[in-house]
């Protein structure tokens, strides 16, 4: 065993991963050692100019851009992103996406691995043969992401310890000390990336953890139960757009369609929904605005602007293409989705959900908005 290894004299680079949640083993340190991670001492971090630099990136910049700690910034900042996405997703305070931040660094290098020691994989070199997820989970950033934070929540009192106390108690490595020199470096990070994300204080992240709503008294004449249970995913067996709908919401609707199945992404853009990306997938509010932008109708960003798009107008009169807010209160709701007639609405609901069709008649509606 590693730890034996390292307890008779065997020099490691890095930390040996053991296991996760006293149940799941890591990476181990020849793994890290193959892969070049080598620890290092880094120097005080400029957090102001490290927020520069991710603003840099995140908006696309095709120059070089320099992080001190970070040797290839253009693909380790998407990846930090999403680490932090999911955090705020979960409703984990701040300190734990620094400490999956502080993690990831030490465990990848920020970078989403194809191998490792063994079976490790991925952001945290995680491994499926000890019960992390198959191989191609782990290898979805969002799922690593999820699983680590999981781990982290189930440590008693994890928000008390330092940052490499916690990762510690997660990932069990054979040099615990290892994650320490990532703090600074993860705190800059997460401060500058939250700052790119509508609401991170806590808003859709806060009502995505919310499955089912509970049913509204006020729906137009048609509440979608005709339809019986509708797969997660799938479009409803004799549903079609109605014929009369303006011609701008059949679009914004045949386009929202076309994102059913993909899962949701707290702070995703919806730009790319299919892609290899998850911050190109969709959260409630950018399904909106990028369905749309497709007829040149633009929406602003958060659920709590789209309530003031357009007119209102009365839960009893929609038409295709409203916009339907519930959840929260009428003057901020925390989730949006849109009316397609028929009494159905299509919405990207929470993490680990896909963009899906449910009925009105399960939607507690506080308020609509026409912005055709």
């Amino acid at each position: 065993m590693k730890w034996l290894a390292a307890g008779i004299g065997v020099v490691f680079l890095a930390p040996i991963p053991l296991a996760a949640t006293s149940m799941m083993l890591a990476s181990t340190a020849d793994a890290v050692q193959s892969n070049g991670l080598v620890s290092t001492c880094l120097p005080d971090v400029d957090a102001d100019k490290v927020t520069e630099q991710v603003g840099k990136i995140l908006d696309g910049a095709s120059g070089a851009v320099h992080i001190e700690g970070l040797d290839l910034p253009a693909e380790q900042i998407p990846h930090a992103q999403t680490i932090v996405a999911t955090g705020l997703s979960l409703n984990v305070p701040a300190k734990g996406q620094i400490i999956a931040l502080a993690t990831a660094m030490q465990e990848s290098r920020l970078r989403n691995l194809a191998y490792g020691d063994r079976d490790s994989l991925g952001l945290f070199q995680q491994r499926p043969s000890q019960g992390w997820g198959s191989a191609q989970q782990i290898r979805d950033p969002v799922y690593a992401s999820e699983q680590f934070y999981k781990g982290l929540l189930k440590v008693s009192g994890w928000q008390q310890m330092t940052v490499t106390q916690a990762a510690q108690a997660v990932q069990l490595s054979g040099f615990p000390d290892a994650y320490a020199q990532w703090e600074n470096l993860a705190t800059a990070l997460q401060t500058a990336i939250a700052k790119t994300f509508p609401n991170s204080g806590g808003t859709e992240g806060k009502d995505a953890d919310q499955d089912e709503t509970p049913s509204s008294g006020c729906t137009p004449g048609q509440d979608g139960s005709e339809f019986g249970r509708i797969p997660a995913g799938s479009v409803p067996k004799g549903y079609s757009i109605p014929k009369d709908a303006d011609p701008r919401a059949r679009r914004a609707i045949s386009w929202a369609m076309r994102q059913l199945g993909t899962l949701y992404q707290w702070g995703g853009t919806c730009t790319n929904a299919h892609g290899p990306d998850p911050m190109g997938r969709c959260d409630c509010s950018s399904l909106m605005q990028q369905a749309y932008a497709q007829v040149d109708i633009r929406l602003t960003r958060t659920t709590y602007t789209q309530v003031n798009e357009g007119k209102a107008v009365s839960p009893a009169q929609l038409q295709p293409g409203d916009l339907v807010f519930s959840r929260g209160s009428a003057a901020r709701p925390e989730h949006v989705g849109m009316y397609m007639g028929e009494g159905l609405v299509i919405e990207a609901p929470r993490t680990t959900k896909p963009v899906r069709i449910t009925p009105i008649k399960d939607w507690d509606i506080l308020a609509a908005r026409r912005v055709l």
